[in-house]
């Protein structure tokens, strides 16, 4: 934790450090190598002590260096970059799975001074910088050009006159490729910079606080650590009945390589990825076709979001449906013959439909990557492959007991399976082996669904929140703002969207924000922090928002919001 004074008139700052194994330190440091350190609780309300708090034009400000963990690291008793160990163990801390939530906890370590190590048997990144997240989004990028240049009424409506648009599939397939490798790359390096430690090979627990590790068929090699986390994330979830070939019948994990654009592809599920995915095939010609198990497409979406996302994401789109119905068994292209898909309907189970197409995804969701983790050597039973925590992330034996100094975070635990949430996770479990005491609200924890345009969200959905109105006894009340009211999204043409926050009328507390827009999955963040903050309606309003700017839609919805309490 750092906190620093700043003063207008010199040009240095003095940043006092604070580990947690030695005294207070003074050091000078320049503006250049200083950044705000964000919206953290922590920071905001205990890292940051005005060094003149009885001058009127002193302003609170939270610092960071650029690099505080190396600064931090310079000040422990071993000066290694990589804290000083604990006596008796190898490593402070111990990380199973180098993937975005893993390397967000081992660089929150070492900035507190911790001997840090991380397991990876594959390649740092893990599944969101190598075959999610990250690719898909350069496809994104790619199918949102396309729509664009297509579109022929939307270029002339700015006075553009544009030559039929083409693109190059292996070029497409190359940008997604090349960015994964950018990003892992940056990711390894800013470990390696910090001092961590990088073991490869397979991780497993062999007992309290010794994990082994190595590569099949070479020795094991054990260590101990005074805490370990499990980071081992998630793998695509494959229902009975479906054969996966790779190449006609696949996962997210193989379609993110393009390696063909059918012309016909059924997409089994339309949360998430399946609804980026058809944003991607569509804008590169395919017809697309959906399998949904429930009623509505989009299940998990605020309802009202879903209905409006599907006016524009689908109808208007080379996009049919089938609602209600499970696909039993989908068999690859063979020997000539198409996939086949055969559908039953999800509630009586009878045989409802057979579909022949060119190609079938899978995404049906994913499933925790658990097994072979000795998690028995430490009496841990996984509930449908999932590790059980409680709202620290500390893990629950199967006799209902905490096991000391294990914790697990991101996909493998269930509670919320995004990238972020696991990095937030693995912060907030670096922050309680420190010393400091942490809970994570993970009802602050946006999401977003990147497709043209974007939808994003955080907190509770209006059935959610209606459910909790009644069974704590208040009242909930909903404002919405548009899109087309927008400046900016009308210079656009980008007018299509709403935003729409549901809050207690009583006491300004927001309950759940909700945005289908242009740049949506950006806007979020403001009524994320809101709610992690715990600001109210009644205060966040009065921010000013630059104009014109997509913002203010954020800040009409905020102005338009009628609270009762003053």
């Amino acid at each position: 934790m750092q906190s620093l004074s700043l003063s207008s008139s010199s040009a240095q700052f003095t940043a006092t450090v604070r580990s947690n194994s030695g005294p207070t330190n003074s050091t000078a440091v320049t503006p250049n190598q200083l950044r705000f350190c964000g919206l953290r609780r922590e920071a905001l309300f205990n890292g940051c002590k005005s060094s003149s708090s009885s001058s009127s034009s002193s302003r609170l400000l939270c610092f960071k260096t650029t690099r505080a963990s190396k600064v931090i690291a310079g000040l422990s008793a071993n000066g290694n970059g990589n804290g000083a160990t604990t006596k008796g163990y190898d490593y402070d801390l111990v990380i199973i799975g180098a993937g975005v939530g893993g390397h967000g906890a081992a660089l929150h370590a070492v900035e507190k001074g911790l001997k840090t190590a991380i397991i990876e048997g594959d390649v740092v990144g893990g599944t969101c910088v190598n075959r999610g997240c990250v690719p898909s989004k350069a496809l994104l990028a790619v199918s949102g050009r396309m729509r664009e240049l297509q579109n022929e009424h939307h270029m002339k409506s700015f006075g553009l006159q544009v030559a039929a648009a083409g693109y190059d599939r292996q070029g497409v397939a190359d940008h997604a490729e090349n960015l994964a490798t950018k990003i892992r790359n940056n990711l390894t390096n800013s470990l390696k910079s910090l001092g961590v430690d990088i073991l490869t090979g397979v991780g497993s627990v062999v007992g309290p606080q010794k994990v082994k590790f190595g590569k099949a068929g070479d020795s094991e090699t054990v260590i101990t650590a005074k805490d370990i986390i499990i980071a081992t994330g998630s793998v695509p979830f494959v229902p009975k009945g479906v054969e996966v070939d790779g190449k006609t019948v696949i996962t997210s994990d193989h379609a993110l390589k393009l390696e063909t654009v059918p012309e016909w592809i059924v997409i089994v599920g339309s949360g998430y990825i399946g609804l980026e995915f058809s944003d991607v095939y569509t804008a590169l010609g395919s017809e697309v076709t959906f399998v949904e198990a429930l009623d509505q497409l989009m299940p998990g979406f605020d309802p009202e979001i879903g209905k409006l996302a599907q006016r524009v994401l689908i109808n208007p789109r080379k996009i049919d449906y089938h609602t209600g119905v499970f696909a039993t068994k989908i068999t690859p292209a063979k020997e000539g013959n198409p996939v086949r898909i055969e559908l039953i309907d999800a509630k009586t189970k009878e045989p409802k439909d057979t579909l022949e197409v060119d190609a079938a995804l899978i995404a049906t969701g994913r499933a925790p990557f658990t097994q072979g983790l000795g998690l028995e050597n430490v009496n841990v039973e996984t509930q449908r492959g999932f590790i059980p925590v409680d709202e620290r992330m500390r893990v629950i034996d199967s006799k209902g007991e905490l096991v000391p100094h294990l914790y697990c975070i991101g996909d493998a635990n269930g509670k919320m399976m995004l990238a972020h949430a696991a990095s937030a996770q693995g912060i907030s479990v670096v922050e309680q082996v420190s010393g400091k005491d942490h809970v994570l609200n993970h009802l602050s924890i946006p999401a977003a669904c990147f497709t043209h345009p974007e939808i994003s969200m955080v907190g509770l959905t209006e059935p959610q929140a209606r459910e909790k109105a009644e069974k704590e006894g208040f009242e909930i009340s909903i404002a919405k703002t548009s899109f087309k009211a927008n400046t900016k999204a009308l210079a656009e043409n980008e007018g299509d969207g709403i935003a729409k926050m549901i809050y207690r009328p009583d006491n300004g507390e927001i309950l759940g924000v909700h945005i289908f827009g242009m740049h949506a999955a950006d806007l979020i963040h403001e009524a994320s922090n809101a709610i992690a903050l715990g600001t109210r309606i009644q205060d966040i309003k009065y921010a000013v928002h630059a104009h014109p700017t997509l913002s203010e839609v954020i800040d009409e919805l905020f102005k338009s919001a009628k609270v009762l309490a003053i």
